[in-house]
């Protein structure tokens, strides 16, 4: 039995995940020529390259964005490191994101972005509706689509339920979208590539600490976090910031087999994903490829 581990004693992102797998031998050129078959390659672009934290070299992925905001510092918005001040202005997505804009732009829950002139910046926002059917015309194979739907979908249900909104009323702004999308789907391409048997993680570190959105100072972990996290083991308080994004969350929610913290099986590989943050403990997203021989 080929069994794929997640040890997520620093959290797990979208775009760790998207690193850890390459780091295990899926081929990146075969993850990106997958993702173009999404037909949104106008609107992002991928880098993939090697970093270390704490001493412990692993890949990173970055998904870039074609489009830009004018961030000060060239600073942008990601998935693992929602919090970025370059200017007074604070606004926040659905899944809590702190954009801070040049230009004294904000963003207001619609995905739009006002200036002080009274002018609006609107960018395109994506519902679950839209999100499914990039999926489901695109020529990804049926099994891809699944899951990946299935990962978004259990996003969508938690951020529905904190929010108090209807299913499909449920925003993915274009920032998050289209990192979440190429994340989501580049995982479910993954799990496909490398052909999996079983997959397992153990409990899975939050973080700690508040952080500060449009709606005031919430606790870490987020509240959509906690909503996908119900019924999984997870322990927090490690480092003062967030290590659990609600993608992450979902990734293991959506396609994690059994949790433990028992490893019982023989290491074949080991990779890891790197995350943005430089903190106190190796900020990287550990995972193992083992062989378990079945009992007769």
């Amino acid at each position: 039995m080929r069994i794929l581990y997640y040890d997520c004693f620093a959290g797990i992102s979208g775009d760790m995940n998207l690193g850890v797998m390459i780091d295990l031998g899926v081929d990146k050129e075969y993850l990106i020529k997958e993702l173009s078959k999404l037909n949104i390659n106008d609107e992002y672009e991928i880098n993939v390259g090697r970093e270390s934290r704490k001493g412990i070299e692993g890949t990173k992925v970055d998904v870039i964005l074609k489009y830009h905001h004018d961030h000060v510092d060239n600073n942008c918005c990601n998935n693992e490191e929602r919090y970025h001040e370059n200017s007074d202005n604070i606004c926040c997505n659905s899944e809590e994101h702190k954009h801070e804009h040049k230009d004294n732009r904000c963003c207001d829950n619609e995905g739009h972005y006002h200036g002080h002139d009274g002018n609006e910046y609107q960018h395109v926002h994506r519902n679950l509706k839209d999100i499914e059917k990039i999926i489901n015309s695109s020529d990804l194979n049926n099994s891809v689509k699944k899951r990946s739907i299935d990962m978004f979908m259990k996003v969508a249900e938690a951020e529905a339920k904190v929010h108090g909104k209807p299913l499909y009323q449920v925003h993915f702004h274009e920032v998050g979208a289209i990192d979440s999308i190429i994340d989501i789907v580049g995982a479910a391409i993954c799990f496909d590539y490398l052909k999996i048997d079983k997959i397992m993680a153990s409990s899975v570190e939050l973080g700690g600490g508040f952080v500060k959105c449009a709606h005031g100072i919430i606790p870490v972990p987020a509240p959509a976090t906690v909503e996908i996290l119900k019924g999984i083991p997870v322990k927090s308080g490690i480092v003062p910031f967030e290590t659990t994004t609600p993608t992450g969350a979902a990734i293991l929610a959506v396609n994690v087999d059994e949790f433990s913290n028992i490893k019982e099986f023989y290491i074949e590989k080991i990779g890891y994903g790197v995350g943005k943050r430089d903190t106190d403990i190796p900020n990287v997203l550990r995972a193992y490829i083992g062989k378990k021989k079945l009992k007769n």
